[in-house]
């Protein structure tokens, strides 16, 4: 039945499924199934509630078939199992109910282990439609107090659970339209006489949105930003439904009503990555980008890609939110053929700059009175006239399918470029060099890369740089550095990625001279010594409960015990803030408590206190 859910076809009728926080009340969502996340699609709702400790209800009734707590993710999460197939998720918990509750308490000591993650037999632990079987909190990667909340078929696909017919949840309001973007999709592309990304701010009028027409040739690919809103809700929430027209034909469709946990990461490539990366907003492509594997589109002409030749083309985009409110943009590109003579080209920022765009290299440099510039590719200096240009600014287009060069020399001066090597988007690939070597699995990109590297030394230390930070990985690649400088293997010298102004842990083992390390993110990654152990503050002190700050300011938390007497004492952790706590449900708390905790480079502290 649930398998052809859509936002407008046959709904469930409501009461199949009790709302699970204040049933039969108005509730307030701040975040839906499907938005768009950094690094994520959202896998269900997020309801607010005033503060923790708010009763969640049991939607349906069912079993508790999981139990999972960390720190991290989800936090303190339960798995409900319903007959008809469906599991219901209640994350970000402050704590469990009833029998349930002494059951995973006994674990943690049973197993000394303050994270758990089990797997309970069926019907052990049953549960009754509308029981409270917890208390709302704040666990894991929570932002604020609230109740994520989730179905899932069996096959672990997620579904909105808004298409229920949850009446507590009042949506009157139609998606709003922020920015446009269009960009060029190869290298013979245009928009405005100009290759590139160009955003647009649309107008809003009594039917929708409207942009002026835009002058454009070959392929061109759309990108938007927007968000929707519910009743009573101040926060941004996602659209599910898109649909793209051209000429009255539709050309896209992404309608994001399901998917699967395991390919949640391909929102890397529905997202402009780039523009995530560098400016933090999230632009959806509404064209299937390549790599592009996600589920979430109909069959549709040119993949969304819209192409101008010698007609122009009337866009519609319309936006749909599952309550089926509406928004429509619409805009008109105009056939303009490329001239090596544009009119309104600016003057660049600086004499001479570039930057890589779809496989293309484009070198912008300003007018001077030598219109070429001299390229250096494998030995070799070629001459290239600017693909374009007018009296302030020169472009010039290079196809790094066809060529990887080294440097360029203009009127401003030289530009050296750090390709190293064509990486295969889909397969496996090894990369060596003097001082890495790089192994990406199949999958490891979305597109055909042309790697950049760079090694050099400052002030002793030594910095590697591997890829470019606005190009996503799919897939873990395995990277060996090959030091100059002289470490001593051992787990306090390890990698670090450079992240703004601070350092991130990466790891690594040692092996002859060499470090070898797994990641998700390029970038740039040096080599760093970790002594010093972590810190531990004693911030509460009650008899029965004992609050500790714990913090360590470079390799990071690895793990935390504790024992009073000798024997293992279960901790709570918030990373968010830093607070570690001694058990609650004890009340025995008397002797000799010791906490130790411990950073990835192995460096410890230990506090000890008596408690009488």
């Amino acid at each position: 039945m649930w398998a052809q859910l859509r936002g407008e076809e046959n709904p469930p009728p409501p009461g199949i499924y009790l709302f699970p926080i204040n049933p039969g009340k108005p509730n307030m969502l701040t975040g839906t199934m499907g938005e768009l996340r950094n690094t994520h699609f959202h896998g269900g709702l997020d309801i607010n509630t005033p503060g923790i400790r708010v009763p969640v209800r049991a939607t349906q009734s069912g079993y508790v078939k999981r139990v999972t707590i960390s720190p991290f993710g989800y936090g303190n999460v339960l798995y409900v199992q319903h007959a008809d197939g469906l599991t219901s998720v209640y994350a970000h918990l402050h704590e469990l109910r009833g029998a349930l509750a002494t059951f995973v308490h006994e674990q943690h000591y049973q197993r000394k282990t303050c994270d758990l993650d089990l797997f309970l037999e069926a019907g052990r632990f049953p549960v009754t439609q509308g029981d409270t079987i917890a208390l709302s909190g704040n666990t894991g990667s929570s932002g604020g107090p609230h109740l994520h909340f989730e179905l899932r078929t069996d096959k672990e696909e997620l579904i909105n659970p808004l298409a229920f017919g949850f009446r507590e949840i009042v949506d009157p309001l139609p998606p709003t339209i922020q920015k446009i973007a269009l960009r060029t999709l190869n290298i013979d592309s245009r928009i405005n006489d100009q290759f590139g990304r160009f955003e647009f701010y649309p107008v809003k009028t009594a039917t929708g949105y409207e942009l002026s027409p835009i002058l454009a040739h070959g392929k061109i690919g759309i990108e938007l930003l927007a968000f929707d809103k519910l009743d009573r809700s101040r926060f941004k929430c996602g659209i599910n439904y898109i649909d793209v027209y051209e000429n009255n034909e539709k050309v896209f469709s992404q309608y994001i009503e399901k998917f699967s946990l395991s390919e949640t990461r391909g929102i890397l490539t529905l997202l402009d990555f780039k523009v995530l990366e560098a400016r933090g907003l999230r632009y959806n492509k509404l064209y299937v980008a390549d790599g592009n594997r996600l589920e979430f589109y109909q069959q549709s002409k040119h993949n969304g890609e819209i192409e101008v030749t010698d007609a122009p083309k009337n866009v519609r985009v319309v936006l749909r939110d599952q309550m089926k409110n509406e928004t429509e943009l619409r805009f008109t590109l105009l056939p303009s053929r490329p001239t090596p003579t544009p009119a309104l080209l600016p003057a660049p920022v600086t004499p001479l700059s570039y930057e890589i765009d779809h496989q293309v290299l484009a070198i912008t440099a300003k007018a001077c009175g030598k219109s070429q510039i001299d390229v250096f590719a494998n030995g070799k200096a070629y001459a290239m006239n600017p693909t374009y240009a007018n009296s302030q600014r020169m472009v010039y287009l290079i196809d790094l399918k066809n060529m990887l060069p080294d440097s360029v020399v203009s009127c401003w001066g030289s530009q050296a470029f750090l390709f190293r090597d064509r990486i295969p988007g889909h397969l496996p690939y090894r990369f060596y060099s003097d001082w890495v070597d790089i192994e990406f699995p199949a999958q490891a990109l979305y597109d055909t890369l042309a790697l950049e590297t760079n090694y050099w030394q400052r002030d002793g230390a030594e910095f590697f740089s591997i890829g470019s930070p606005f190009v996503p990985l799919h897939r873990t690649i395995n990277v060996n550095l090959k030091p100059k400088n002289n470490y001593v293997a051992s787990g306090k010298w390890s990698v670090y990625r450079r992240e703004g102004n601070r350092y991130v842990p990466t790891g690594g083992e040692w092996k002859n001279g060499r470090v070898r390390f797994s990641t998700r993110e390029f970038g740039v990654f040096t080599l760093r010594q970790d002594t010093v152990p972590p810190t531990i503050t004693i911030v509460k002190s009650l008899t029965h409960i004992k609050r500790f700050k714990i913090r360590d300011d470079l390799s990071g938390i690895a793990y935390y015990e504790a024992n009073i007497n000798g024997n293992w004492l279960l901790l709570s952790y918030d990373y968010k803030t830093g607070f570690l706590e001694t058990d609650r449900h004890r009340k025995d708390l008397k002797g000799l408590l010791e906490v130790k905790v411990v950073d990835y480079a192995g460096n410890e502290t230990i506090v000890k206190q008596n408690i009488l």
